[in-house]
């Protein structure tokens, strides 16, 4: 039976459906500004059938579920269009009109409904696109093909349709674990705030490649140099710039650790600086670090751990971009993913996708430490949560 999203405070789940109090859905009054559309982008292997959306209040940290707005496969990364006008999706899978790729789907956004209505379907370019990034423009849209150890550039017109593949670009090389580095995993694409670089994360090589972006012809080139490392093993995954664009933190899936490089917005230039794990001392058991992201002031970073099923909490040197481990927080579920701070800033969600829930947590803004509200809500295999932000 399909697990209908529904919202909750302490809830209480039996037989998969969570109870509601009755003053759930009491307390409907909406400030103007306060009320944000969000997306969530699922694995559809378990109750999920694609994206569904949700109304936030940020004057009081609540969820109202608005239901599935598009049926999609594996829909497990979106993008929002900088003019809030169409979504895109990647659809991670490995097989796409009889080829050995996955695909990139474009909608548009119905602001009122949160209903999402398909365009058109791409192919991503390799197998298993599991990152999307629109350029500032919104003239381009990059994609990572993990499985496919490539990614893609495809140009996006004004109409929101996304065009056939204009580049895709295959990493090379491997590391030194055999089960999961036997070759390239490109897992992330990010772009610079100036919307002049493209910088590429590959878990399988350990490498950090990064680019000249020309958004207004969907193409890049290799900055000098082409590429920088982490430390060997350590399976590179997410990336996210300081808000001043000096500095740049990876978050290593395989090694738990965040490493610091200072970036040259100019050129591109990467050079790495340090590796600071995202564990505890005193944790000896499996984990793989899964998101990454700085908050509006650069003054936290934070980064989400599967196994320990934590946020990590760093405090952020804005003049040396040196980070310092403040606290560790339990995400309210399992294997925790991507997760994201609203846009007042006040609030952090957290997806847990192996306990199907999304809980929220009011952010100190002084401490950088989040404290659950007891909200939790709950939908099939959540992986990203994208605002819209108008």
């Amino acid at each position: 039976m399909t697990r209908i999203p529904m919202i909750s405070r302490r809830s209480l789940v039996l037989g998969g459906v969570a109870l509601l109090p009755k003053w759930s859905f009491a307390r409907q009054l909406v400030e103007p500004g306060s009320d944000h559309l969000l997306f969530v982008g699922t694995y559809t292997k378990k109750d999920s059938k694609g994206i569904y959306a949700w109304r936030f209040n940020s004057q009081e940290g609540t969820l109202r579920p608005l239901g599935l707005a598009a049926a999609t496969e594996n829909p497990s990364f979106l993008a929002i269009h900088p003019k809030a006008w169409y979504l895109y999706a990647v659809n991670e899978t490995g097989n796409f009109q009889g080829k050995p790729t996955g695909s990139v789907s474009a909608f548009t956004i119905d602001q009122k409904t949160g209903t999402l209505s398909s365009i058109n379907q791409v192919a991503s370019g390799g197998a298993d696109p599991c990152d999307i990034r629109i350029d500032h423009t919104g003239q381009t849209a990059a994609v990572a093909n993990y499985s496919g150890g490539s990614f893609a550039l495809f140009p996006i017109k004004p109409s929101g349709d996304l065009g056939e593949a204009s580049q895709v670009e295959k990493i090379t090389g491997k590391g030194p674990n055999k089960e999961r580095q036997d070759g390239p995993h490109t897992h992330s694409v990010n772009i610079s705030r100036d919307n002049k670089s493209l910088i590429v994360t590959d878990l399988g090589t350990d490498k950090v490649l990064a680019y000249h972006l020309s958004p207004e012809k969907s193409t890049v080139q290799p900055a000098t140099p082409p590429f920088v490392k982490v430390p060997d093993g350590a399976g590179p995954r997410h990336s996210v710039l300081s808000r001043d664009s000096r500095f740049l933190y990876v978050l290593n899936e395989m090694g738990s650790s965040v490493t610091t490089f200072k970036f040259d917005a100019n050129t591109a230039a990467l050079q790495r600086l340090t590796t600071l794990s995202a564990l505890p001392a005193s944790y000896k058991g499996p984990n793989d670090a899964a998101e990454i992201a700085i908050d509006q002031e650069n003054k936290f970073l934070y980064t989400t751990n599967r196994g320990h099923d934590s946020l990590a909490v760093f405090a952020v040197n804005a003049q040396t971009g040196a980070l310092k481990l403040v606290d560790h927080v339990p995400t309210g579920g399992q294997h925790p993913r991507n997760f994201t701070i609203d846009p007042s800033g006040n609030w952090m969600l957290i997806a847990n996708m192996n306990s199907d829930n999304i809980v929220v947590f009011a952010r100190d803004k002084k401490t950088g430490v989040p404290k659950p509200t007891g909200l939790t809500v709950f939908t099939g295999a959540p992986v990203c949560l994208k605002f819209v932000r108008s």
